[in-house]
């Protein structure tokens, strides 16, 4: 039995507590993870006493190399029941009028036709999806709470949302977990190959995403939560 910070300890109880519930009620439950570095400690809690719930991950067809072996690694390592999850839309599609690709010209419809859609129909068929997002990552995700209703009804289970760096890191160190390849690169907040930049370019984890453009959330985590 490893020892944790008080602040862990009692988060771990809370997750604990709030995933039996739901299986108590026999609800059905599946996680999403993007399989970064700060993703690991909630898919080994996961594994260690919840090994029946699947793990989708949203295989763009954009996403880095190191990505998709790191996956593969820490799926592997951790017995996980992944399932990928594609667009409906073929990559050579993924254009717009000019012929440019979507992800470069409107990359809020490249998110949604990648991310959202393919979601969308597992949400239908769930009752609970457990997200790994926490409020120290943007604005958005600070006005988060704990759980949160989805539009097809689905709930939202944020069980990380008040973890910090300094909390994944002991967590990791507890119980060696890897960390993604691409942070040697100085790439902490890793997403699809074409909208990740370094934070040495840019002095944010997170402002490496979407470079460039106004965007600076995942439709994720607002087309698929119901607005108040």
């Amino acid at each position: 039995m490893k020892t944790f910070s008080q602040n862990i300890t009692r988060e771990l109880k809370r997750i604990s507590f709030m995933i039996n519930t739901y299986l108590n009620d026999s609800k059905k439950i599946f996680v999403s993870s993007s399989f970064q570095t700060h993703s690991i400690p909630l898919l080994h809690i996961l594994k260690s006493n919840y090994k029946e719930i699947p793990v989708y991950f949203l295989n763009t067809g954009f996403h880095f190399v190191e990505t998709l072996e790191f996956r593969d690694k820490v799926t592997k390592m951790l017995g996980l029941n992944l399932i990928n999850l594609n667009s409906y839309v073929s990559r050579n599609l993924q254009k717009d009028s000019n012929n440019r690709f979507l992800f470069a010209s409107d990359s809020n419809e490249c998110c949604y036709i990648n991310k959202v859609q393919p979601l969308e129909k597992i949400l239908l068929e769930k009752d609970v999806w457990i997200s790994g997002i926490r409020a120290d990552q943007n604005i958005n995700r600070k006005n988060l709470k704990e759980e949160e209703i989805t539009p097809t009804g689905t709930k939202r289970y944020h069980p990380m949302l008040n973890w910090n760096n300094k909390m994944i890191l002991e967590y990791r160190k507890a119980y060696s977990l890897p960390e993604h390849p691409l942070e040697k690169q100085g790439i902490f907040s890793v997403g699809c190959e074409p909208c990740t930049r370094s934070y040495f370019e840019n002095g944010h984890s997170r402002n490496g995403r979407w470079q460039g453009s106004s965007k600076n959330e995942c439709g994720l985590h607002l087309d698929l939560i119901s607005k108040k």
